[in-house]
């Protein structure tokens, strides 16, 4: 039997996932990890590469431990990453700076940007898909302007997933799922356009090669083999952006189909033959990593984040009884919640607002509308309450892009960690009004790079035969129609609320969650 490894570098953790060349989950090994925030530049997200990649290998070596399975036998090794997360190299290949993906410390230069040209942005959006909001050309300006030492010896950039590969290999690249999220690429073209970097008044010269994913870049060297446990000559893959892998791995990779991917971020996205633009600028437009594609992309930010606090200010007890009876805390939380009313007895969660790529801001984290009646309003109505909000957000999303494309969903693919849990995608499935499937395997970003990399070796002969041998559903979520036209109004209600809340964090009176940098 053959192997692959897929490395997950996500935004609250590092996996290592190895599958069988059918498909099947044999081995994951996973450590969480913090990106901090540099106290002297505010909005600040280092990636620390020294620190990770000690906890890549960790996880690497403790999948192979564990499954014994024989490195020989593990045929290909690919990554994925959180996008938007960029790491300088200079000119002996040694990391200088990283950033992971929501790095806001580029505010003045945005500002400074949008006062060179206020039509720049949307001049560079039609161009790439992209805004300033997470791209990398307002960071680099950051870089230039506070670390010119750094700016002057920085000769190659890539994204998290690539360095992983190039720590690998020692092949630098990237790949256009994820290198597009830079803002510095013809997303039509599918490569680097560094004309972008001029029109910002940035060098020219940081772009690797640009290889689509399942290409075979180069091979496990002798030195990684030493201290990893993979088999030196092991050969290293393309990967690409973990939403596109998403994708891949629970078979999106027609024109027409929607997934929602459920992790810190959760990304709905929508595949389409050609990139469209939006005219009013709120709807991100990527590279899928399937050569022939593109997505639309729409983003509700930190849902998992935000469940995870809960989890941990919260829920000690169900973490407690989650030790003793061998169950994930979230199931005995979702078994607590289950017979919650729709609409958790009036709370208005306030978190993550809908899409504005434009003008991304969201308003300060609040639960809106409590009772003090301990039996209409507790732990377990406030749990509801943080799926049921994750989920609306999804819908405001889908209506941006049918606002623009006229296109809604008939189902929708719900895969990552919330796709485990069967309260979430039934209420998912509720408040959307389609049929909900979720696949088997739950680490579809792993699954996605490995299919791939597969691919890039020859174990599939094309990305259709591998999703169509790989991918199984474990179950598919009905709506219930007398819920959704209940969701329908306290959608409506949310989004009022919402705005509220948005102009007292704009005036100052609270602090926005997170804002994009140059956003006032």
């Amino acid at each position: 039997m053959a192997y692959i490894l897929a490395i997950d570098a996500g935004t609250g953790s590092i996996r290592a996932v190895l599958f069988d060349q059918l498909g099947n989950q044999v081995g994951f090994s996973q450590i969480e990890w913090n990106h901090l925030s540099n106290e002297k530049y505010p909005g600040s997200m280092d990636f620390d590469w020294e620190t990770n990649w000690r906890l890549v290998v960790q996880c690497v070596k403790s999948v192979i431990e564990e499954t014994r399975v024989d490195a020989k036998k593990i045929k290909a090794i690919s990554a994925t990453s959180m996008r938007e997360g960029i790491v300088l190299y200079d000119e002996t290949g040694k990391e200088i700076w990283a950033c992971a993906n929501v790095d806001a410390r580029a505010s003045d230069e945005v500002k400074a940007l949008k006062e060179l040209d206020p039509e720049l942005e949307y001049k560079i959006y039609r161009l790439s898909g992209q805004m300033f909001a997470l791209g990398a050309l307002p960071r680099l300006l950051w870089i230039k302007n506070h670390l010119p030492g750094i700016y002057e010896k920085a000769t190659d950039m890539t994204m998290i997933n690539d360095w992983i590969l190039y720590k690998l290999s020692g092949k630098l690249q990237v790949d256009p799922s994820n290198g597009c999220t830079t803002g510095i690429f013809d997303i039509e073209k599918r490569k680097w356009e560094s004309d972008v970097a001029k029109m910002c008044g940035l060098k020219n010269i940081l772009f690797p090669p640009v290889n689509e994913a399942g290409t075979v870049i180069g091979y496990v060297t002798d030195g990684v083999a030493s201290y990893t446990g993979l088999n030196s000559g092991t050969p290293v893959i393309c990967g690409g952006g973990d939403a596109q892998m998403a994708s891949v791995g629970v078979g999106a990779v027609k024109a027409g189909q929607t997934v929602v991917s459920g992790g810190s971020f959760w990304q709905q996205e929508v595949n389409v033959r050609q990139p469209l633009v939006d005219k009013s600028g709120r709807i991100r437009v990527n590279c899928h990593a399937v050569p022939e594609l593109w997505q639309l992309e729409t983003i509700a930010f930190f849902p998992g984040l935000v469940m995870r606090w809960f989890r941990d200010a919260f829920c000690d007890l169900e973490k407690a009884e989650a030790i003793v009876s061998g169950r994930d805390p979230y199931e005995i939380l979702e078994e607590k919640s289950k017979n919650v009313p729709i609409g958790a007895n009036g709370i208005i969660p306030i978190f993550s607002d809908t899409m504005n790529y434009s003008s991304w801001r969201h308003a300060s984290p609040a639960f809106i509308n409590l009772t003090l009646d301990p039996l209409m309003t507790g732990k377990k109505e406030m749990f509801k309450s943080i799926q049921e909000n994750a989920a609306l957000i999804t819908l405001g999303n889908l209506k941006i892009i049918e606002e623009e494309t006229g296109y809604y969903p008939s189902e929708v693919i719900f895969t990552g960690g919330a796709s485990k849990g069967k309260l979430w995608s039934q209420t998912l499935a509720d408040v959307l009004g389609v049929p909900v499937k979720v696949p088997v395997v739950k680490e579809t970003a792993a699954l996605g790079t490995a299919l791939i990399a597969g691919i890039g070796i020859g174990i599939y002969e094309n990305i259709h035969q591998a999703v169509n041998q790989v991918v199984k559903w474990e179950r598919t979520h009905l709506p219930n129609n007398e819920n959704h036209d209940q969701y329908l109004e306290i959608y409506e209600k949310w989004r009022s609320v919402y705005r509220e809340q948005l102009q007292l964090a704009d005036r100052g009176l609270t602090t926005h969650m997170w804002k994009a940098p140059g956003i006032e």
